[in-house]
């Protein structure tokens, strides 16, 4: 005769037989999976304190702050409406650019509560030549905001700051939907934005930064700068993309990095000088592109394989 022990455990296995099974994840759920693991991993690597991280944040927001600020004392209101723009929407560009200055406000009170000194505004060149490029410029510099938080996230030990960088990150977020939708581009062109890691963001930004009062330069070193070659005024999909970077060698690939993309996040295509590379199927709305020395089959980008770049460009 079955004791009780052995009685409750048949039940219990009957039951449990007849629970339904848990959610199984489809092979796109896991891929995405994999691929924030190796950017958690990659990120934690990167041995940058939470202090640091705010000063790097902070330079970001004194650019973008000084961007707004300097492009509509430049220029009026009539060039804005010039280009399509309503009162509200001129208004609504004022207000993102007020934001910015409130994100300055937060991260250097954040950055002194801790006994530090904040870093300072540089000196920049935005090379302003119309309203029209400013609104451009302005829809890449908010596509970099939400990728440079998005790096930095897995880089935060502190809750308390993470969930600061979260509050503004989300902001970024709306400020690179509204420009999009301002410029009659498609408001959500990825399923996914893009994670950048401290150098890689740096980098974009580092062409309009002229000089930075002592005390105030990062501990950051960008890659040499990538552009696109004399004649090359736009990317589509399946066209070649001609590419410009000075002083740089070894380039064997271009790499095309954005939301939505996998495995790794980043596509590659074979690179030459003459021809450049070709823009691959996959791709579109703002992509940062790189010169790599490798080609890896997962997707991964690193910062020892990156040659010259990134730039963003937006891909058709």
């Amino acid at each position: 005769m079955p004791s009780i022990r052995q009685f409750a455990v048949a039940l219990l296995a009957v039951g449990a037989s007849a629970l339904p099974s848990g959610p199984k994840l489809t092979e796109r759920q896991l891929q995405y999976h994999a691929l924030a693991e190796r950017q958690n991993q990659q990120a934690a690597s990167s041995g940058l304190s939470d202090l640091d991280i705010l000063q790097f944040a902070l330079t970001l927001e004194h650019l973008e702050a000084t961007f707004y600020r300097d492009g509509f004392a430049k220029f009026p209101a009539s060039d804005f409406k010039a280009l399509g723009l309503s009162d509200e929407t001129i208004s609504d560009l004022q207000v993102i650019g007020f934001t910015e200055s409130q994100h300055v406000s937060l991260l250097q009170s954040a950055i002194a509560q801790a006994g530090i000194q904040p870093v300072q505004a540089c000196t920049y060149d935005f090379g302003f030549k119309d309203a029209a490029s400013m609104v451009a410029t302005a829809a890449v510099l908010e596509s970099v905001g939400v990728s440079a938080y998005l790096g930095a996230a897995p880089l935060l030990s502190s809750k308390a700051i993470l969930s600061t960088a979260g509050a503004i990150l989300t902001v970024e977020a709306r400020h690179q939907t509204a420009i999009r939708v301002f410029s009659k581009q498609v408001a959500v062109a990825t399923p996914l934005d893009t994670p950048l890691g401290p150098r890689a963001v740096f980098s974009l930004a580092a062409p309009f930064i002229k000089e930075c009062p002592q005390g105030s330069n990062l501990q950051v070193q960008a890659f040499p700068p990538l552009s696109m070659a004399s004649g090359q005024s736009a990317a589509a999909v399946g066209a070649p993309l001609k590419l410009a970077a000075k002083g740089v060698s070894g380039a064997t690939h271009c790499g095309f990095t954005a939301g939505g993309i996998l495995p790794g996040g980043t596509k590659f295509a074979p690179f030459t000088e003459a021809d450049g590379c070709q823009v691959p199927e996959g791709v579109s709305g703002v992509t940062y592109v790189t010169l790599t020395n490798k080609a890896p089959l997962e997707g991964l980008l690193t910062d020892d394989i990156t040659v010259a770049g990134p730039m963003a460009v937006t891909i058709s």
